[in-house]
């Protein structure tokens, strides 16, 4: 379909409202302005509006935003919560055994940090770029990198609206928008669409190791105020999953008797039969666990990949025309659940690299200056000390326990030794004829509940007549290899009931792939053991709309 598309210019264009994108946007402005000078700033977000896909557990070290915006307490930042006590438990399936805080590893100490939603954080950094002039465009999806005749990164194309089912434009029709810019930044957050086909075009991941990932998935509650206890931090090890598969657990207490609660699962799991979204639900009705939710309220659930590969795993970040920011890269430090602080730290050292380019006239490049920056900064010394922690626990929970103990509390993080990751996540899946089917409780409606019920209150939703944007290379391969060898992983690792298998009037099995549901997590992309799932933008402001996750 051959159709013109109008096209705006921008010094810099952002491809994400995020932590990282927004951050970015902001210290472009701020510079600009104390050198008295114009610069144009555009930043297009694919949820409703900046905020609706942002999903983050989350306790924040507050110190990039103390870089970015020193003042943000007297700004009314959303960061309410000050954490006020740590308890990390390891957890039998009737018991909890509660490790002594002086014997925590620094990264599990939180003393300084903030619980927060990280949502309204991200909206509160949007109206903060907004009033500097970053011109912001929810609604609108990245759709496309367009580059220039040197190969380089000219900027992207938004999605086209109104193109149904069938692919043909129906009467609502309006094709995408050209933005064009000096310099493109991709901050998607974890799986990005975008930052997907970079890497693999500029080969930025050669000679680093696989990228590793975990699916989190996040309920926010309202409880008993008798039961609140605001800044309590509680993270689990151990049941429900054996002891071999890497994950674990959180339960934030914010103010006004919330608490966010959730669980991740290691992408690596072996057993085909596992299902994190139903580890997460019989999580919740542990012992130690249920005592805080017993009598309250679900209020909202989400579900999202996390880039958790760490310095071993992140792919070179600059590329000629523009570079990758945050989870898009891979950033996140998973020894300390913490991503938004790397977040918000790459954004400003991206923009400060990306105006000191522009103010020496150049355009398209390669913005060296970011790659070096990070090498001399804090955010590298303390992914540095993070490197072995996930290809540790990649080893199982008591031996990647010890390992980690050796390696953050006899070595500070500096151990003369560097663990590795030798395979992406997909592969780690064995044939179901070699394991156990896992029985799972089913939901009481009161502490576990099913997925259609959860999907329904993230708020989710997409034009149905729009083209599938969960796509396979190969529609023979669900039935005949992944249902054949595997079971069918994927109506088990989708956290939203996208994907069942269903039997057609012949009594033929087919996939049916219900797309209306997908909350935008990309598990499917990550862990489809044939990597024959890719998913691709749907139409801008479609997918999850979270209130405050």
């Amino acid at each position: 379909m051959d159709i013109e598309r109008e096209s705006m210019e921008f010094d810099v264009v952002i491809v994400g409202g995020g932590p990282a994108g927004l951050a970015a946007a902001i210290r472009l402005k701020q510079l600009a302005a104390e050198k008295g000078n114009e610069i144009g700033v555009c930043v297009i977000e694919k949820g409703s509006e900046i905020g609706a896909h942002i999903l983050s557990g989350a306790v924040m070290d507050p110190r990039a935003i103390d870089e970015l915006l020193p003042d943000w307490r007297e700004r009314g930042a959303p960061l309410d919560t000050e954490v006020s006590e740590d308890r990390f438990l390891f957890l039998s399936e009737t018991g909890a055994r509660q490790v002594p805080n002086w014997m925590l590893p620094a990264c599990f100490t939180n003393h300084g940090n903030y619980v927060v939603r990280l949502g309204n954080v991200v909206r509160w950094l949007g109206e903060q770029a907004e009033a500097l002039g970053v011109e912001i465009f929810p609604g609108f999806a990245a759709a496309e990198v367009l580059y220039r005749d040197d190969g380089s990164v000219k900027g992207v194309a938004t999605g086209n609206m109104g193109i149904g089912r069938d692919g043909q434009p129906t009467d609502s029709f309006q094709p995408g928008m050209e933005l064009h810019a000096k310099y493109t930044f991709f901050a998607e957050g974890s799986r990005g669409h975008l930052g997907k086909q970079l890497i693999a075009k500029f080969a930025l991941d050669a000679g680093r190791d696989p990228q590793s990932y975990g699916i989190g998935l996040k309920e926010l509650w309202e409880i008993d105020a008798s039961k609140s206890k605001p800044g309590l931090v509680i993270h689990t090890a151990g049941w429900p999953l054996d002891n071999a598969t890497y994950g674990g657990s959180f339960l934030y207490h914010l103010g006004d008797n919330k608490v966010a609660i959730g669980y991740v699962v290691g992408l690596n799991y072996r057993n085909p039969y596992l299902s994190p979204y139903e580890e997460f639900q019989r999580y919740k009705t542990h012992p130690a666990i249920r005592a805080f939710l017993e009598g309250g309220k679900r209020l909202a659930y989400g579900a999202r990949a996390i880039t958790a590969g760490g310095l071993n795993s992140l792919p070179k970040f600059v590329f000629p025309g523009g570079c990758l920011l945050g989870c898009d890269a891979g950033f996140l430090n998973a020894s300390r659940i913490k991503g938004s602080h790397a977040a918000i730290k790459t954004g400003m050292l991206a923009a400060e690299a990306a105006y000191e380019a522009l103010a020496a006239g150049r355009s398209g490049d390669e913005l060296v200056g970011y790659a070096e920056a990070f090498r001399a900064s804090w955010l590298h010394d303390e992914l540095h000390r993070a490197r072995n922690f996930k290809p540790a626990m990649g080893k199982g929970l008591w031996l990647g326990t010890l390992l980690v103990g050796i390696d953050q509390v006899v070595f500070r993080g500096k151990a003369p030794f560097t663990l590795h990751t030798t395979k992406p996540d997909h592969e780690y899946l064995l044939p179901a004829a070699e394991c156990q089917p896992i029985s799972y409780p089913k939901p009481d409606g009161k502490l576990s509940f099913d997925r259609l019920s959860s999907v329904f209150i993230s708020n989710t939703n997409h034009e149905e007549n729009q083209p599938i944007h969960l796509t396979l290379k190969d529609p023979s391969v669900p039935v005949a290899v992944n249902l054949a060898r595997y079971a069918g992983p994927e109506q088990r690792y989708c956290p939203a009931g996208v994907y069942e298998f269903v039997r057609d009037d012949d009594g033929a099995e087919r996939l049916q792939i219900n797309a209306q549901n997908c909350v935008h997590c990309k598990t499917c992309d990550i862990k489809d053991p044939t990597q024959n799932i890719v998913w691709v933008t749907p139409e801008g402001g479609g997918g999850p709309n979270y209130a405050g996750m």
